[in-house]
């Protein structure tokens, strides 16, 4: 698993921001201030992320096996993202059908198009490997996400609930230390200099 460090995840919401469509700024926030999986992303409906002036969620109907839950959407970005997105919308193609992010004929996006979408915001935002080759997925910022509120001290089994996992094992794979992580835990023994 990996995810993003500080200044990827940096490039990364620059890039997102440069989207002409607010359907597709949408879809970059959401991913990262959420952590839901991209097939949980592409079902959800219009009622499903209600925003209001200072707070919003995300309520996943039936994630992997089955689960639903609630996460917080409180990323003012991400709010402003979607409500531009839902203003957006009215006008298109599908626009009377209940799914939140909609193609250009008017159904409702596929995974593939979103995975797409994150790589041209990847290749954007120069998150590539050395053939220039797209690191970044939506799976890649779910970790983000779980990484993100790990090190900023949420306990584990919030991070869990949040991603939908039943087992604290699963969750605990999201957030391996990189070697950066273990060279920042070894530099904090006592010197006697």
């Amino acid at each position: 698993p990996r995810s993003l460090t500080a200044r990827e995840q940096k490039r990364f919401l620059r890039a997102v921001e440069r989207r002409p469509l607010a359907r597709d700024r949408a879809i970059g926030r959401l991913l990262f201030y959420s952590g839901v999986r991209v097939a949980e992303l592409v079902a959800l409906d219009l009622d499903a992320v209600p925003i209001s002036a200072r707070k919003g969620k995300v309520k996943v109907g039936s994630g992997k096996g089955m689960v639903s839950r609630t996460i917080p959407l409180l990323d003012a970005t991400a709010r402003d993202a979607v409500k531009d997105w839902k203003r957006e919308r009215s006008g298109w193609p599908g626009a009377d059908t209940p799914a939140l992010f909609l193609n250009r004929r008017g159904g409702r996006l596929t995974a593939r198009a979103v995975d797409q979408l994150i790589d041209e915001i990847a290749l954007d935002a120069d998150l590539v490997d050395e053939d220039g080759h797209p690191f970044v997925s939506a799976h890649t910022l779910r970790h983000t996400f779980a990484t993100n509120l790990l090190r900023s001290g949420v306990d584990i089994v919030v991070v869990a609930e949040l991603l939908g996992h039943a087992r604290l094992d699963t969750t605990r794979r999201y957030t391996l230390p990189t070697h950066t992580d273990l060279e920042e835990a070894v530099g904090r023994l006592p010197t006697d200099q």
